[in-house]
């Protein structure tokens, strides 16, 4: 029984850790240098700025809508199950950290390069690690996630695509400074996304056109321990055929399976592509979605 229900208690151990680092980065270092983290979140710092409302109900009320879009494209009732879990436990650790006795009021530094950078380091983190617990921080999240799976847009592009024109409005209200502080938060924040969410796993793919296919084939197999695929290909130029070897090697091998190359053929032709997921013998096992 516990073996069955694990995959579901990790995912939501997951989303309940990449909460808390959202939370504790909005609340340590954006909003104490009026930095807008984009999305609903920026809106609501904004709303907060001249209202005083309370930025964590402003946040679970703007997911509504956008809760709803998500029902639509995301995945029905596993989407709504874990989003709806984030976006709440989000909500209630935002306006329920500054409450505790023993939390920094005005945050940790009035450094406003620090805010920025680690502000985009742990929330970047926090988002990452939701996306892994197969949910979403709501907001902007959804939208961008909508980008990610229908266009092939990556979570980067997302990120500038959805939450610019929130910080650019929220540099009317606190400076152009912060502003610009702000979208350099949020690039950084985007990359660190797509780290946290690719971990160990991220792999790199190689296609080698050489004419000791044989020579290098046995030495990969045997030296590296890695598969090789043999392909058939066909120069368009001369048009005369030569082997294609195709294979998947971790970043750490990357540089012996270039020595290898080198020292059987000279001459070969080789891409190195990344490969953001490798499933399968040797790399990460499949596992039920």
């Amino acid at each position: 029984m516990f073996k069955k229900r694990w995959p579901s208690i990790r995912d939501f151990g997951l989303i309940t850790l990449g909460a808390l680092l959202q939370a504790l980065a909005l609340r340590l270092f954006l909003v104490p240098a009026n930095l807008a983290s984009g999305g609903v979140s920026g809106i609501a710092q904004i709303i907060n700025h001249f209202t005083g409302w309370p930025i964590g109900l402003m946040v679970l009320i703007g997911n509504i809508p956008l809760f709803i879009l998500g029902w639509r494209f995301l995945g029905g009732h596993r989407f709504a199950m874990r989003t709806a879990y984030a976006v709440v436990v989000y909500s209630v650790l935002v306006d329920l950290l500054p409450r505790l006795p023993f939390f920094p009021p005005n945050g940790l530094t009035d450094d406003l390069v620090i805010n920025a950078l680690y502000g985009a380091v742990i929330s970047g983190v926090g988002y990452g690690l939701v996306y892994r617990g197969y949910g979403t921080s709501g907001g902007s999240d959804i939208l961008a996630r909508i980008l990610n799976r229908w266009r092939a847009v990556p979570m980067t592009q997302s990120y500038l695509m959805v939450d610019s024109a929130v910080i650019l409005a929220a540099g009317l209200v606190f400076g152009w400074k912060q502003a610009l502080y702000a979208l350099v938060a949020l690039y950084v924040s985007g990359l660190v996304v797509d780290t946290t969410m690719e971990g160990g796993r991220a792999a790199r793919s190689a296609m080698i056109i050489t004419s000791q296919a044989e020579s290098i084939s046995e030495r990969i197999l045997t030296d590296m321990e890695r598969g090789v695929t043999v392909l058939e290909g066909t120069g368009a130029y001369t048009g005369e055929g030569r082997p294609v070897l195709y294979c998947v090697v971790t970043r750490s091998e990357v540089q012996q399976l270039k020595s290898i190359v080198h020292e059987a053929d000279p001459k070969a032709f080789m891409v190195i592509g990344i490969a953001h997921e490798a499933l399968g013998e040797g790399f990460q096992p499949f596992r039920r979605q």
